[in-house]
């Protein structure tokens, strides 16, 4: 009996480290936005608690990182590559139009696209590439590819994208970056979907 117990205290030891105490919440949180400073070209940090609450994706074109939340907190962050000089990515807020895993493009010789998830229908979306750490797209947001696979697995249609030229800083999801008239305007395609 005693090794039974032993036994059923070893399988579950393990699965009691995974979930983290509230408390320890806001240390990954820091550490992630710690970590996002400092993020090498294709690299990414993540430590979602895979809980229920919505997701929202914060692109910074001037930080050259993508940032994941789960509700108000930071779960995630990557390194991207956005839209170079003359293809640039456009700034606002996008709700995901269409998920394709195996994606090729329609505009560049069939490039593929894995993990795409597409922002605007002419053209600009969320995908893995190439991911040299500054701007080298014709306005897609390129992603390390285990990062956009991730992603592509916690999004749905809607999600919420906001791409800006801001500074994202801090822990929590600064909502203000959600109230715009361009919100609105996609509101209005996401409607129209089938």
């Amino acid at each position: 009996m005693k090794q039974l117990i032993l036994a059923i205290a070893a399988m579950t030891a393990p699965m009691l480290a995974i979930t983290p105490a509230p408390a320890m919440a806001n240390e990954v949180a820091v550490s992630i936005e710690e970590a996002a400073d400092t993020l090498a070209p294709n690299a990414f940090v993540w430590s979602d608690p895979a809980n229920t609450d919505p997701v929202t994706i914060v692109v910074s074109l001037t930080q050259q990182r993508a940032f994941v939340y789960r509700g108000d907190a930071l779960v995630a962050a990557s390194s991207v590559s956005t839209g170079k000089d003359g293809n640039d990515t456009p700034i606002g807020i996008y709700p995901i139009l269409q998920k394709n895993e195996k994606h090729k493009s329609n505009l560049y010789d069939s490039a593929p696209m894995p993990f795409m998830q597409r922002l605007t229908w002419d053209g600009i979306a969320l995908h893995a590439g190439r991911n040299p750490g500054f701007p080298a797209s014709h306005g897609c947001i390129r992603m390390p590819t285990q990062f956009a696979k991730r992603l592509f697995g916690i999004t749905d249609l809607g999600t919420t994208v906001v791409v800006t030229h801001g500074i994202v800083e801090g822990q929590k999801l600064d909502r203000e970056l959600l109230i715009t008239e361009e919100m609105r305007a996609n509101q209005a395609q996401l409607a129209m979907l089938p």
